[in-house]
């Protein structure tokens, strides 16, 4: 298969000579290691999202307020339009901010991929940062992770499925038909994987295969893993600042190349091996 689905990050040498992209984050990453780990951790991909980074930023806080420590990582996708400023505006704010950047635009896999990868939390809540997803479904969605756990089921994702869509037709069309194809094709019984809002657990993440697009396959990714997923209704909003990133070439063309890759891994893998050392 081709190397995109073997890479496992950005921090080597051999991938900055590969051209991938660069993390550029500031002095306050290294200030806070040694803060106890937050509750949760927070990431928001972001690419040319300036003006909704504060709004969505003082959501965020709201919705998870009084539910342990928090930090909300944005990942400045090679924004053009002073989206990393916003977020250090936002930062004073609210100081459990933190900002990543990309040194170029790489994609929503990516960013989200950053994000975990610097995040401190055990789990992680994911939203877009275009502001569509509604922060204040994840009480709800924390709710049934904790249901689910307590009554025995090794849930590690909990995916939001956007009962009302809030976009164009013909964005509206194109996820149909990729649900339906993904959904037929991978059996991973989820109605909504390209929802933006989810919960995941950052280990089984971490081991998961890296390849960009990945973020609308993480249902049947998990599975392969041997986890339980479970979606939660949630709302959906129409976009009110900036402008959508996907068209109907990457929605739908490219995620059915990349489902064929997925399809590949899947049947080269079989969870559930055990090692002892005696």
């Amino acid at each position: 298969m081709p190397e995109r689905f073997g890479y496992t990050g950005f921090s080597s040498r051999k991938a900055r000579r590969a051209g991938r992209p660069r993390l550029h984050a500031g002095p306050f990453l290294t200030d806070r290691v040694t803060d106890p780990s937050p509750s949760l951790s927070v990431v928001v991909p972001a690419c040319n999202e300036a003006d909704n980074v504060l709004p969505l930023a003082r959501e965020i806080a709201a919705a998870l307020r009084g539910r342990g420590l928090l930090e909300i990582l944005f990942v400045d996708d090679g924004s053009t339009d002073g989206t990393a400023e916003q977020v250090r505006s936002a930062r004073r704010e609210m100081p459990e901010i933190r900002l990543l950047v990309h040194s170029r635009r790489s994609g929503q896999s990516a960013a989200v991929h950053s994000g975990v990868q610097r995040a401190r939390g055990d789990w992680i809540a994911t939203l877009d940062g275009d502001g569509q997803n509604d922060p204040a479904d994840f009480p709800a969605m924390l709710a049934a992770l904790d249901a689910a756990r307590r009554g025995g089921a090794d849930v590690r994702l909990v995916m939001g499925n956007r009962v009302t869509r809030r976009d164009t037709w013909l964005r509206r069309l194109s996820s149909r038909v990729a649900n339906t194809v993904r959904g037929g094709l991978l059996g991973d019984g989820t109605p909504d994987t390209g929802c933006g809002i989810k919960l995941m657990h950052r280990e089984t993440f971490l081991q998961l295969p890296f390849f960009d697009h990945m973020h609308r396959f993480l249902p049947a990714l998990y599975q392969r893993q041997g986890a339980k997923v479970i979606s939660v209704p949630v709302g959906h909003r129409p976009r009110v600042r900036g402008q959508s990133k996907y068209g109907l070439h990457n929605r739908l063309w490219v995620g059915i190349v990349d489902l064929f890759g997925v399809m590949w891994l899947n049947s080269r893998y079989t969870p559930g091996l055990e090692v002892s050392e005696e």
